[in-house]
């Protein structure tokens, strides 16, 4: 079962980085911080020649902007317009680009189509074929308080990262961009280029928790899967965060704990110092008041006292 493969691999990562120093558990490539017990220097070099499908789909999502959530969704999706039941569970081995060894690239190649891959990469570090054969690219963004308060607990909660001893550290940190996976804002301004394309879709996670159901409909719009309305019913209710913890044990094992906190619209304003708030404030307004994602991401909604 994939779900078992999964777990087997995490725990394999876990073991691997027991008992070894805050600064073995982190690696640079190309002046970006990467998880060193996921992360691989020829896995990147051999991410540059990856082949590409049209019909091939990418999750593309900061870190703790919902990557989780939504990859429950399109692997429900994809089981849902298989027509082969055995490949199903080939499918739902949702496949991170950036993690494990070069060689799963050449077993890629074996995998049935719909492909669905995901990534936390920056948008012009992911493989140049995505863009050039126009497979369909779905980015999720997040609130950048939510998501560093979220990230923050991550980090500390996980054994493959180093602790971080404070909240204030660690903010510092995110805002400077020395965190896995760089900067958010370097992020959201690069996906903001992007934002016309016709094979690029943006959600974000405020506007799934406003109304999961639609949220999931317009993902199936988008990937052209067409469904009846009881089975996106469904789908959404499997991806509420209470049926997704109930079962977190069972798909993710010993990561359950530390991917499933809270899944809160908020929850800044229990971490967050007013001098803070203003700071991030004052870095969304420089980066990306005034462009189309930044409207999207209804920064005075969600982040204003």
């Amino acid at each position: 079962m994939a779900t078992d493969s999964f777990t087997r691999e995490l725990d394999k990562v876990f073991d691997a980085v027991k008992g070894k120093k805050s600064e073995e558990l982190l690696v640079t490539y190309k002046g970006v911080l990467y998880p060193a017990g996921m992360c691989h220097a020829e896995t990147f070099q051999a991410l540059d020649t990856m082949e590409v499908r049209k019909d091939d789909v990418f999750l593309v999502a900061y870190p703790k902007c919902g990557t989780n959530w939504v990859r429950q969704i399109l692997n429900d999706l994809a089981s849902a317009v298989s027509k082969n039941k055995e490949e199903v569970s080939t499918v739902q081995l949702m496949q991170m680009l950036e993690f494990g060894a070069p060689e799963k690239f050449q077993k890629m190649k074996n995998l049935p189509s719909p492909r669905i891959f995901i990534t936390h990469l920056h948008c012009d570090d992911i493989p140049k074929a995505v863009f050039e054969t126009k497979a369909k690219i779905l980015v999720v963004f997040r609130n950048p308080k939510d998501a560093a308060v979220s990230y923050y607990h991550f980090y500390n909660k996980n054994p493959g990262l180093p602790n971080i001893s404070s909240w204030d550290e660690f903010f510092q940190k995110f805002m400077c961009g020395e965190v896995c996976w760089s900067s958010y804002f370097d992020h959201a301004l690069a996906w903001n280029k992007h934002m016309d394309e016709e094979n690029i879709m943006i959600i974000t996670y405020e506007e799934m928790k406003e109304n999961l159901h639609g949220g999931v409909k317009q993902i199936a719009e988008f990937l052209g899967f067409s469904l009846p309305e009881e089975k996106i019913q469904s789908i959404a209710d499997n991806a509420t965060f209470q049926s997704m913890s109930n079962k977190s044990q069972e798909t993710h094992g010993k990561f359950a704990p530390i991917i499933f906190r809270k899944g809160d619209v908020g929850d800044w304003k229990n971490l967050f110092t007013e001098d803070q708030s203003q700071e991030m404030d004052a870095k969304f307004e420089e980066c990306l008041a005034g462009t189309k994602l930044g409207a999207k991401l209804k920064y005075d909604k969600y982040c204003k006292y």
